[in-house]
Formats: C-alpha cells, sequence, structure tokens
C-alpha cells in the first residue's frame, strides 16, 4: 500500500500530465503576478519539501522565489572588440538559477538559515523555487534533535553549503578526475 507522499511524489514526475499539470496552468498565471520572493502558507510539493527537512512548525517558513531564466545581460561595449570578443548574448552566470534563488530569499529574511530548496514550475521567461528557512533563533528549532545544527550555521547559502551550491561548486563529483576541485576551485587555481 502506497502512502499520499508516494502518490504526490509520482504526479510531479511528469507535472505537465495529470492533474498537477492542470493546476500548473493556473497556477502559474497567478505566481507572475506575485512578488519576486513571496512567502507562503504551505509547501506546493510536500513529499519533496519534507525529504528536504521541512516540518510543519514553528521557526520554519517556506518562501516562493521568482528568478528569470537564461543568461545574464551584459552592457555592450562601444568599441575595441571584435564582435565575437564582446560576449554581450554568451555571459552566463557561474552559480545556477537555484542557488540564486536561494540567495534571493536568504537577503528577504537575514534572521533566517536556508535549509534547502526545490523547483515548483516554469515557463518561457521564469522559473520559481520554493525555498526552506529556518530560525537560528528560536526555541523550537533548537531544541529540534534533527534541526539543532543549523542554530550554529551562519550565511551557508552564502558560502555554496547549500545542495543546489555544491551542485554548483562540482562537488557532487567524487574520486578520480575530481582531485582539484576540494576543498575549493580557487583553493587549488594554482596547485
Amino acid at each position: 500500500m502506497k502512502s499520499a507522499y508516494a502518490y504526490i511524489r509520482e504526479a510531479w514526475k511528469r507535472p505537465w500530465e495529470g492533474y498537477v499539470g492542470d493546476l500548473m496552468w493556473e497556477r502559474l498565471q497567478k505566481w507572475r503576478r506575485e512578488a519576486a520572493v513571496n512567502r507562503i502558507a504551505r509547501p506546493t510539493r510536500l513529499d519533496r519539501a519534507r525529504a528536504l527537512g521541512y516540518k510543519a512548525k514553528k521557526g520554519i517558513i517556506v518562501v516562493r522565489v521568482r528568478i528569470r531564466r537564461g543568461g545574464r545581460k551584459a552592457t555592450r561595449p562601444n568599441k575595441g572588440r571584435k564582435t565575437k570578443g564582446m560576449i554581450v548574448g554568451r555571459r552566463t552566470p557561474k552559480k545556477n538559477l537555484q542557488w540564486i534563488a536561494e540567495e534571493r530569499a536568504a537577503r528577504k529574511y537575514p534572521n533566517m538559515e536556508v535549509l534547502n530548496s526545490y523547483w515548483v514550475g516554469e515557463d518561457g521567461r521564469y522559473k520559481w523555487f520554493e525555498v526552506i528557512l529556518v530560525d537560528r533563533s528560536h526555541p523550537a528549532i533548537a531544541s529540534d534533535r534533527q534541526l539543532s545544527w543549523i542554530t550554529a550555521k551562519r550565511g551557508r547559502v552564502f558560502r555554496g553549503l547549500t545542495s543546489a551550491g555544491r551542485k554548483a561548486r562540482g562537488l557532487r563529483r567524487k574520486g578520480r578526475g575530481a582531485e582539484k576541485i576540494r576543498p575549493s576551485l580557487r583553493a587549488n587555481f594554482r596547485a
């Protein structure tokens, strides 16, 4: 017998089909009109949020972040380059969009620490991520066995220590071929 979470997980494997696809169309129309960083009452994907450490208790909030898709716009130089060397349309950030979304949520709520995040939707122009934030100084968090470790952490997201940050830094790779990635690319740059 499958749990309710298993059915949610199954539905989100192909989000544009089934009942999630029907809901997505309406949701995206509403989300486009909302603020870029918007606190929500409960997670859209409860199974994913729970897997990443979310609990329905005081001291934990969920924020939906809208982020512009694609590379970054660069100012076009007015002289001194070949057109090819201007790199106006091909400039991409070294961070993935999910990491940027986490940072924006952390800046909006400076007393909170980013626990994790997950994808909830996209269209031609935007991507939406939901970010789980934890209040470091809340007594309910300090007394929680699974979450008390975060009370000693500060600025995890800005140091690339979240899951999305670690992925962008190349830390999913291990062993042969990944010798110069740890502890960081800069630490091994001159080695």
